[in-house]
C-alpha cells in the first residue's frame, strides 16, 4: 500500500482518516504525465502559418537576436513571404484524414500507448497528457487540464533526445511560466535528455536493422541527420552537439559498424550566422559525387516524423543526392509510436517517477 493510501478510509476516495465524520469526500491526489512537442500549425493556410512561425520565431531560445532588430524583419518581411512557402511544404505531407500535421497524429498516438501502460502499472493514479511548445494544445492548457483532474504532482516529458536551449529548454521555461500563474502550484519534475539510455539506442538500431533489410539494395552508408543549430551556441554551454555526436557514436557501436558506415550531419539551417556543420542537404550531394550510389537517412533528434523529416529530408536532401548522382535513398522512419520506442520512454517515466508512486 502506497503512503497516501493510509490517509484514506477506503482506497481511491473516502473520507479522510483524521478527518471529522461530516468531512465531504477528498477525491486521492493524482500524479500527471505531460509529454511535450515542438508544436503544429492548426492548418497550412496562410494566417495558420503566420500565426504559427510569430510564435514559434518570436522565441528567444529559438532566435536571440535583440527583438529591436529581429521584430521588424520578422513581421515586416520574413512573415510576408515564409508563410507561403511552410503552408505549401506542410501542405505536401498533411494528415488530411484527421486535418492535422502528422507530428500531432503521431504524439496522440503515442501518448495513448503511454497512458495504457502506466494505467496497467499504477492505476488510475497516473494521468497522461500531451501538450506542443508552439500551436495546440497549448502547454498551459495541458497543465491547467491535469491540476483540474487532481493532479498535486506533475513530471514533464519534452520528447526530446538531446537537450538542446531552442527545443527542451524553451518546452520548460513554457512550463515554468504556467506555474507562475497557478495560485497552488503541483510538485514538478522535468524529465533529462534520454539520447543515451541503452532501450533508446536499441529501438533507433532496431529501425535501421527493418529499414535496411527492406531496401532493394543495402546502403552504403547511413547518414545521421539532427536539426541544426549556431555554432556559437556549443561555445556558449549547450550540450546539443556533443549529445548528438555521442547518439551516432553509440548507434554505430550497437550495430558493430566501422567509423565509415555512419556520418553525422546537421539540417535545418536558416540565417546568416555559421551553424554547426556538415550541411546534410550539401553532405548528401557530396556522398554522390564520391561514388556513393545508395544511401540511408535517419533521424535521431526527432521522436516524431514532422515537416522537418517528411518533407525536408524526404524531398529537398532526397533531391538534392539524386541530382549530384545518386541512384538509391532510403529513409529511415522517426520512431513514432513503435513499442521499442515506448518502452524506451516508459523506462525513463518510471525513474522518474520513482518516490511519487
Amino acid at each position: 500500500m502506497s503512503s497516501d493510501e493510509t490517509l484514506f478510509d477506503r482506497p481511491g476516495e473516502g473520507r479522510l482518516v483524521h478527518a471529522d465524520k461530516d468531512h465531504p469526500p477528498v477525491p486521492r491526489a493524482k500524479v500527471g504525465v505531460l509529454l511535450a512537442n515542438l508544436g503544429t500549425p492548426d492548418g497550412t493556410d496562410y494566417r495558420s502559418m503566420r500565426r504559427y512561425l510569430s510564435e514559434f520565431l518570436s522565441d528567444r531560445r529559438v532566435v536571440d537576436y535583440s527583438p529591436w532588430l529581429w521584430q521588424p524583419l520578422l513581421q515586416l518581411v520574413i512573415l510576408t513571404k515564409r508563410p507561403f512557402s511552410s503552408g505549401e511544404a506542410y501542405r505536401s505531407i498533411w494528415n488530411t484524414e484527421n486535418d492535422e500535421s502528422p507530428l500531432l497524429t503521431i504524439t496522440r498516438e503515442q501518448t495513448r500507448k503511454i497512458a495504457e501502460a502506466l494505467e496497467m502499472d499504477y492505476g488510475d493514479r497516473i494521468v497522461v497528457d500531451f501538450c506542443m511548445r508552439y500551436g495546440n494544445p497549448s502547454t498551459g492548457g495541458a497543465l491547467r487540464r491535469l491540476q483540474a483532474q487532481g493532479c498535486e504532482r506533475i513530471l514533464f516529458f519534452p520528447l526530446y533526445p538531446q537537450y538542446a536551449s531552442p527545443t527542451t529548454a524553451t518546452a520548460n521555461d513554457h512550463a515554468f511560466r504556467t506555474l507562475m500563474t497557478m495560485k497552488w502550484q503541483p510538485a514538478f519534475r522535468t524529465a533529462p535528455a534520454y539520447f543515451d539510455q541503452p532501450a533508446y539506442i536499441d529501438a533507433l538500431a532496431a529501425s535501421v536493422k527493418e529499414s535496411f533489410a527492406q531496401a532493394d539494395r543495402r546502403p552504403d552508408v547511413l547518414v545521421a541527420s539532427y536539426h541544426g543549430v549556431p555554432e556559437r551556441y556549443l561555445h556558449e554551454g549547450d550540450p546539443y552537439h556533443c549529445q548528438c555526436q555521442k547518439t551516432t557514436r553509440l548507434l554505430k557501436e550497437r550495430l558493430g559498424w566501422s567509423d565509415s558506415d555512419i556520418v553525422t550531419t546537421f539540417q535545418s539551417q536558416f540565417g546568416p550566422e555559421k551553424w554547426v556543420g556538415p550541411a546534410t542537404v550539401d553532405h548528401v550531394a557530396e556522398l554522390a559525387r564520391q561514388g556513393y550510389k545508395d544511401i540511408a537517412v535517419i533521424s535521431p533528434a526527432f521522436a516524431a516524423d514532422c515537416v522537418e523529416t517528411l518533407e525536408e529530408i524526404q524531398q529537398q536532401i532526397k533531391e538534392s543526392f539524386l541530382e549530384a548522382g545518386g541512384e538509391g535513398f532510403t529513409y529511415v522512419p522517426c520512431l513514432n509510436d513503435r513499442d521499442d520506442h515506448i518502452q524506451a520512454l516508459l523506462g525513463v517515466m518510471r525513474n522518474e517517477l520513482s518516490g511519487w508512486v
